[in-house]
């Protein structure tokens, strides 16, 4: 091999390696969690980083079908409080096909808000504001409703005004304009 064969080889090793230490600083920069699959990315909002996460199908499905999409979309802050499929999957059969008709859209549109808090929360918060209530904190979501938040051991949990609860199975995914935390349970006004 000549001397410009290896200055050129070299080159080449040297570029790559530039290459991929940018990426990989560009990958680092963001702290993400994975929720269902997928990479949650600060920097994206909430539907650009839901549309990617297998678990939240249904989620998606139902936030396109009540018109929801550019809200999420806008500038927030948001704190969703965002039920997985398999707590879709808990409601009585046909509960989720009947909602997304078109007729069931402000039903629908109720029950999304309903899972929607204006402001960001982030669990550490969340927590302290339940222990400022001496082991409870009612919270007005954007629906117009308030939910309550409570803690048993290290779990945080959130009741509905019909007294179910929702265990936060994954707090804390950041987005560009709010924060996740995921449910295991569908809340009902």
């Amino acid at each position: 091999m000549n001397t410009q064969s290896k200055i050129a080889v070299l080159a080449m090793i040297t570029l790559s390696f530039a290459f991929s230490g940018k990426l990989t600083a560009q990958t680092m920069k963001e702290k993400t969690v994975m929720v269902g699959g997928a990479a949650m990315y600060p920097s994206k909002n909430i539907i650009e980083n839901a549309v990617n996460s297998k678990d939240h199908k249904t989620l998606v499905a139902a936030v396109k079908a009540a018109g929801l999409v550019e809200t999420l979309q806008g500038a927030g802050p948001f704190t969703v409080l965002a039920p997985t499929d398999a707590a879709f999957a808990k409601l009585p059969k046909g509960t989720v096909e009947n909602l997304v008709k078109p007729e069931n859209k402000a039903m629908l549109t109720s029950i999304l808000t309903y899972h929607v808090l204006p402001g960001k929360y982030n669990a550490k918060e969340i927590w302290a504001a339940v222990k400022a209530g001496n082991g409870k904190s009612m919270m007005k979501t954007v629906q117009g409703e308030e939910l309550t938040f409570w803690t048993k051991g290290k779990d945080l949990y959130i009741k509905d005004a019909k007294g179910n609860s929702a265990k936060v199975t994954i707090a804390d995914v950041n987005q560009s304009n709010g924060v996740i935390h995921v449910i295991d349970t569908v809340l009902m006004p």
